[in-house]
């Protein structure tokens, strides 16, 4: 049996051990700009909604203003609301603020090999290259504007296929947009029967389903901890791996057929780079597992953001059938139905454009950019932030920001239409983040989500199962993405 004593001195010091981490948090609050008062170990778990940590933050932000500490854990960050404050962090102290956070959720498989969660010359390196090889594979210009056109009328035949029936969009989006991305990594697209397309989209869309549920939260919060403890959280590593495993073959197979003098993809002029960089770089950043890592980043961010943009538009268009008619009217008058639409057609088109641009601002897809830390010793709104420390930008709060939309948690395409009628360019949208971490492939998903939006209602109604009224917006689920509800519709042609 444990003695009187032991019991007094275990007693001890456990109230020894809190008061420490009292005085340790107490230290790093007097330096930080004010927020809830955290406790030992969970920190402000008991302020933050696991299920929906957007409704979280945006309680704290009522009461504590732009710029609050919010402890994740036993670590404290600044989480940064508003579009003035996260311009200011983000865009004019864009240098400081420009070094990735810890992200357990992808950090623990990615290990700082690939483009979004390293830092250093590491991310710079990886950065630029992937930036040039995507323009030099057409992003941004007519070559990929056509490839993503020929994926917008495999979509549409696809979808013909249902004959009216009810049908979850969930898969024949992100299998069409995920095809638009692996013709750049892997040089092809996939068949939508290939199990591999089948295997990617499924791991994608899973990973971000649980990393945007309160599984998700907590993980990020206490890994060490999750990770001895069972839930759907083990699976994220296996949904991973299931993408490796088709790259690893991928890769296997661009070694034996590459061509130096002609590269092919993505794949092709990586292998390229690591034979150019060689094995005396005591530091490189190009090599096998920063290929995966990157292929990684590539597909989850060329995929999932676009595919449930538009699922989320869809099923916001079919809440305001209206609107969705107006598009058509417009689609009609400047496409017709005898060709596919192009970007050239997006200046004679302002209704249509503002209403995707709203499909961005109030779908909000994703709500909290992914986080950053600060590169260095920086003041900001007054205080002084060591190097290291954590910030979330609450994109949420940009795109629901009152001081630039007159009503912002009314879904409305004028908020991008000036009084002529004409398309408004507003800053306050952020929907791929900003600064020097802005989404590598921010012009591709634009192009997409235009000529995947403009070729569905030109060719299709949809109608819900259920009244409109009966459409719920809010998301399911908030975490890294806001998830929409889940639904099945009827595709009818037009």
């Amino acid at each position: 049996m444990i003695g009187i004593s032991t019991l007094v001195l275990l007693a001890l010091f456990c109230v020894i051990y809190i008061i420490v981490c009292y005085v340790k948090i107490y230290k790093q609050k007097s330096q930080l700009p004010p927020g809830p008062i955290p406790l030992p170990f969970i920190g402000n778990l008991l302020q933050i909604d696991t299920h929906n940590i957007v409704t979280s933050l945006n309680k704290l932000k009522r009461k504590y203003g732009s710029v609050f500490t919010l402890y994740f854990g036993p670590n404290p960050g600044l989480v940064i609301c508003g579009y003035d404050a996260i311009k200011e962090a983000l865009i004019d102290q864009g240098e400081a603020f420009a070094d990735r956070g810890d992200y357990p959720v992808f950090l623990h498989y990615f290990s700082r090999h690939d483009i979004a969660f390293s830092n250093g010359e590491h991310w710079k390196d990886l950065r630029r290259f992937a930036l040039t090889t995507l323009r030099n594979f057409g992003m941004g210009k007519r070559s990929i504007e056509e490839r993503i056109q020929e994926e917008a009328s495999f979509l549409i035949t696809e979808l013909t296929t249902t004959k009216g029936s009810p049908a979850d969009l969930t898969m024949y989006f992100a299998s069409t947009v995920a095809n638009v991305i692996a013709s750049i990594v892997y040089g092809s697209r996939f068949d939508y029967k290939d199990d591999r397309l089948k295997k990617i989209t499924d791991s994608i869309y899973n990973n971000f389903c649980i990393m945007s549920s309160m599984w998700g939260t907590l993980y990020n919060m206490y890994p060490g901890l999750l990770d001895s403890l069972p839930g759907p959280h083990h699976q994220m590593r296996r949904n991973f791996e299931d993408i490796t495993v088709i790259s690893r073959e991928s890769i296997k197979y661009h070694k034996k057929t590459l061509d130096p003098n002609c590269p092919r993809d993505y794949i092709d002029c990586f292998l390229i780079r690591i034979q150019q960089e060689g094995k005396d770089n005591p530091n490189p950043a190009f090599y096998e597992e920063s290929l995966i890592m990157s292929i990684h980043n590539l597909m989850f961010g060329g995929t999932e953001t676009v595919s449930t943009t538009l699922r989320y538009g869809t099923l916001v268009l079919m809440k305001y059938p209206e609107i969705a008619g107006r598009m058509r009217e417009e689609i009609d008058e400047v496409v017709g139905r005898d060709r596919s639409p192009c970007m050239e057609d997006r200046n004679k088109m302002p209704y249509t454009d503002a209403t995707i641009h709203e499909i961005m601002r109030f779908c909000d897809v994703i709500p909290l950019s992914l986080p950053r830390c600060t590169s260095r010793e920086t003041f900001y709104k007054g205080y002084k932030l060591p190097k290291g420390t954590y910030i979330t930008p609450f994109l949420t709060s940009v795109h629901r920001d009152p001081t630039r939309y007159e009503e912002p948690f009314k879904f409305n395409p004028q908020n991008f239409l000036d009084a002529s009628g004409s398309f408004k360019k507003e800053d306050a949208l952020m929907p791929f983040a900003a600064g020097k971490r802005i989404c590598l492939g921010e012009t591709l998903a634009r192009m997409e989500l235009f000529i995947f939006f403009t070729s569905l209602l030109q060719n299709f109604t949809f109608k819900p199962l259920i009244a409109k009224e009966d459409i719920k917006l809010e998301p399911t689920g908030s975490g890294l993405g806001n998830v929409p509800m889940e639904y099945k519709c009827r595709i009818i042609p037009r």
